[in-house]
């Protein structure tokens, strides 16, 4: 019987503590597994909170049209620190703990990246009733077309901009898309091939302020990057045997002032600090101070210059010729109605080189230069000349008028709706719904 008990203890006890310890294990295994879990959970949640924000920066991406690998200069895929960078925008929708509304528009993304032709807050001040805005509206309401930087009269150019003004003004994203199918096709086609710097200076300036205006490299970092590229490029892209910069150092008239202004705005875009002081030397120079710059190549008639050995593109203040004021004119285009002559024989190439001019003086002065007071307000005698002789602004020339008046504080007669110009356009909207600038 003792014997029994004694085998009894040696076998029950052993086993019991056994279980015991199995038993153990197994709650230790299954409370690790739980505890596994519960982190993985968690961020799950995390995730989904702010996707109403970040996700939607990646959306227009995929609208784009699809990147020619034959034609596209840029890369054509996202390179790792371009796709990293987009990864640590900050997003501004809601709370990662706490979930939030679902945003419909980044309102961050939706201000001008650096108001190179106007800013957020003076487009929130301006109105969104009235004949100027009404055409605006109308106007990028339809469809723009496809650009073509080969076109010196393609009008997709300020449709595009109509575009972008008025996402900046309502935040309404199918006009956003629109601009970003316009910038997708400017950045890949090639569309300058076979052209020449005029078309290319006239049409560029419109689609970098577009792409300012949606904030392009906020929106899509990627096409951003690759539209930079492409400026790059077409600063120096030959066409037709000049650049864009060749143009604008060289050529005295409209083709000159033209190329200036989307130089301006594409080095201001790029943040080329040195670029733009050279485009704002050239185009003081332009202006009158051969101090500044005197390598521009004159036509062989100099009959309009005030003084022929030493030409400039606007005459100086007080200049007579004949017993007639001539201070304010624009020799080198003046001369494509004839040699000197009272009156004089009209000529539309005048306002045509004007246009170009205002946008660089304009898109100058926001990058803190004084260019529309240099050479005693050279662009103002420019314009009062043309006034006092009768040759006031006509079809796609009005815009110009707006917008001296907002630079001069003048009172030129002005109409609304506006044609739209060449290179620029709405300004009856953007310039002219406020006070003057001074």
């Amino acid at each position: 019987m003792v014997l029994g008990i004694r085998w009894l203890f040696k076998i029950a006890i052993p086993l019991f503590l056994i279980t015991v310890l199995v038993a153990c294990a197994v709650g230790e295994e299954s409370g690790s597994n739980a505890a596994q879990q519960r982190p993985s959970e968690e961020p799950a949640d995390l995730r989904t909170t702010p996707a109403s924000a970040t996700p939607k920066e990646e959306a227009p991406a995929a609208t784009a049209p699809t990147k020619p690998t034959t034609t596209a200069t840029a890369p054509q895929t996202a390179p790792e620190p371009t796709a990293s960078k987009a990864a640590t925008q900050e997003p501004i929708a809601t709370s990662t703990t706490e979930p939030g509304p679902t945003v419909t528009i980044d309102e961050r993304a939706q201000e001008p990246y650096l108001g190179i032709w106007i800013s957020r807050e003076e487009i929130e001040r301006l109105p969104t009733s009235g004949p100027a805005w009404e055409q605006l509206l109308q106007t990028a309401g339809r469809k723009a077309g496809d650009p073509d930087l080969n076109d010196k009269d393609d009008p997709v150019n300020v449709r595009v901009l109509a575009k972008a003004l008025v996402f900046a003004r309502l935040g309404e994203e199918p006009y956003r898309d629109d601009v970003i199918k316009a910038l997708d096709s400017v950045t890949y086609k090639n569309s300058e091939k076979g052209g020449n710097t005029l078309a290319l200076g006239r049409e560029l300036v419109a689609y970098v302020i577009a792409a300012d205006l949606i904030n392009l490299p906020q929106h899509n970092p990627q096409l951003n990057a690759d539209f930079e590229n492409r400026l790059r490029e077409l600063l120096d892209k030959r066409l037709d045997g000049r650049t864009l910069r060749s143009t604008h150092e060289e050529r005295a008239n409209n083709w000159g002032t033209h190329a200036g202004a989307s130089r301006a705005a594409v080095t201001i875009y790029l943040g080329d600090k040195d670029e733009l002081q050279r485009a704002a030397d050239v185009f003081k120079g332009w202006l009158g101070d051969r101090e500044s710059y005197d390598g521009f190549i004159f036509g062989d008639d100099l009959s309009w210059q005030c003084d022929p050995a030493a030409p400039v593109s606007i005459n100086p203040a007080g200049c007579q010729k004949d017993g007639q004021d001539i201070g304010g004119t624009l020799p080198e285009e003046m001369r494509r109605g004839g040699e000197f002559q009272w009156p004089p024989e009209k000529t539309g190439y005048t306002w045509e080189a004007l246009q170009g001019a205002s946008v660089q003086a304009e898109i100058l002065h926001r990058a803190g230069f004084d260019a529309w007071e240099w050479e005693e307000q050279a662009i103002l005698r420019a314009v009062q000349f043309l006034y006092e002789i009768g040759w006031e602004a006509e079809s796609d020339d009005e815009w110009q008028v707006w917008l001296m008046n907002y630079a001069y504080c003048t009172a030129y007669p002005t109409t609304s709706p506006t044609t739209a110009g060449k290179n620029m356009a709405w300004t009856d909207w953007t310039h002219g719904s406020g006070p003057c600038r001074r």
